[in-house]
C-alpha cells in the first residue's frame, strides 16, 4: 500500500494539473469505490465545485473543493490516478471518473477494487472534515505528520513514552504517527539499529533520538525520490526510484549494508518484516520474550497454520539449505519486481501517459 512518500508524490503531481478546474460530471462503475455516497448522490454533490487545492493527510490524498467540501482518496493496494483528455479510451479497471470543464478527466484506476473515495463537508466550528454536522472528524484518530516542522523530537518522545508495545506494530499504527507503512518502518528501524520486536518502554533517550531522526530522514529522502515503485504504485508524472535505495526491505538473504550478514525476514502482525539480526539486536529486557516469539516464526518443521516459515528454496545442487533459501528469495523478489513494473507500464500506456 502506498505510504506517506508515495501519496505525497501523487498529490504534488496532481496539484498543478487540476488546480482551479471545475467538475462538470462524475461517473462511477464500481459503487464500492465510494465511501460516503451512492454514485448518483456523489455526482450530484460534486458537479459545479471548483478544485481549490490538493494535499495529503496520512496515507490519503485530500482534494479541497469549493463550498467547504473535500474529496479523500485512499489508493490502497492498486489505486492509481491519471489526468487525460476526454475521449481517451478507458481500460476495464477505471472505477471512477471526474469530468472537468476544460475537456479533461481525472480517472481513478484500481485493479483490486480496494481503493476508497469519500466526499465530506467541513464542520463550521472546528473546520474538520466530517460526514455530518456534529459528527466525528474524518482524520480525528490519525496521529501527527512526522515531516511537519512543528513535530519535534520532544513530541515524539512524549508519544513514545505513553506506549508499551513493540516498535514495528507501533510504527504501523496510524494513531501513533501518520503515513508510515511496512517499507519505511523497516527502513527506519534498521537505520536506528532497533529490533522490530523491541518494546517502546525499553528505549533510552539516544534510541528515541535515533529513531526520530531516521524516520524523518528516510521519509524526506523517499519524497525527494518520488517514493518506492515496488508493486503497482505509480504517480501521474511516473514511477519513483526509492526502491533502488532501500537498505533492508525486500532484500532477504542479501548482505546487510553495515555488517555484511544476511538480511532476515520474519512476520510480525501478519506483515513481512526485514532486519539485520546482528545490527538490530534485542536488549536484555526484551530478549527472553522476543526469542520466544521468534521461535514460533522460524523454528520447527514447516506446517500449515504456522506464523512464519522461511522462504522455500529449490534444492539447487551444491547449495546449503540456507543458501538455497536465500537464492530462491532473490529470484522470487526479482520476478515480483518485473511483474509489477509490467503492470505499471501497462497502466500508463492505457492512460496515454
Amino acid at each position: 500500500m502506498p505510504e506517506l512518500p508515495e501519496v505525497e508524490t501523487v498529490a504534488r503531481d496532481l496539484r498543478p494539473r487540476i488546480l482551479g478546474a471545475t467538475i462538470t460530471g462524475a461517473r462511477c462503475s464500481w459503487a464500492r469505490t465510494l465511501r460516503t455516497h451512492s454514485p448518483e448522490g456523489f455526482a450530484a454533490e460534486v458537479v459545479g465545485r471548483r478544485i481549490e487545492t490538493v494535499g495529503r493527510r496520512g496515507k490519503q490524498i485530500v482534494v479541497e473543493l469549493s463550498g467547504d467540501a473535500a474529496l479523500t482518496i485512499h489508493l490502497k493496494m492498486t489505486g492509481q490516478l491519471f489526468v487525460v483528455p476526454a475521449g481517451t479510451p478507458e481500460d476495464p479497471y477505471i472505477r471512477l471518473v471526474l469530468e472537468l470543464a476544460d475537456g479533461r478527466e481525472v480517472r481513478f484506476r484500481d485493479i483490486r477494487k480496494f481503493g476508497k473515495i469519500g466526499l465530506y463537508g467541513r464542520d463550521p466550528v472546528t473546520g474538520e472534515l466530517v460526514a455530518e454536522l456534529g459528527g466525528a472528524a474524518v482524520f480525528g484518530a490519525i496521529g501527527p505528520e512526522p515531516l511537519d516542522d512543528g513535530f519535534t523530537v520532544r513530541d515524539f518522545r512524549r508519544r513514545l513514552r505513553r506506549r508499551s508495545g513493540r516498535l514495528k506494530p507501533l510504527l504501523l499504527d496510524q494513531s501513533f504517527l501518520a503515513g508510515i507503512g511496512n517499507i519505511y518502518a523497516d527502513e527506519s528501524l534498521w537505520a536506528a539499529r532497533l529490533h522490530p520486536l523491541r518494546t517502546a518502554g525499553t528505549l533510552r533517550p539516544p534510541d528515541e533520538r535515533r529513531l526520530y531522526d531516521a524516520i524523518r530522514r528516510i521519509l524526506a529522502e523517499a519524497v525527494q525520490r518520488r517514493g518506492s515503485s515496488i508493486d503497482d504504485y505509480t504517480a501521474p508524472d511516473g514511477d519513483g526510484s526509492m526502491q533502488e535505495h532501500l537498505q533492508v526491505y525486500q532484500r532477504t538473504g542479501e548482505p546487510c549494508p553495515r555488517c555484511g550478514r544476511p538480511i532476515k525476514r520474519i512476520v510480525i502482525g501478519a506483515r513481512s518484516t526485514h532486519l539485520c539480526s546482528w545490527c538490530q539486536r534485542l536488549g536484555p529486557a526484551d530478549r527472553k520474550a522476543g526469542a520466544a516469539i521468534l521461535r514460533t516464526m522460524t523454528g520447527g518443521p514447516r506446517r500449515a497454520g504456522g506464523r512464519w516459515t522461511e522462504l522455500a528454496g529449490n534444492g539447487a545442487v551444491g547449495l546449503t539449505p540456507d543458501e538455497a533459501a536465500r537464492a530462491a528469495a532473490r529470484v522470487r523478489t526479482e520476478r515480483t519486481k518485473r511483474a509489477a513494473a509490467t503492470r505499471r507500464a501497462s497502466a500508463r500506456a492505457a492512460a496515454g501517459q
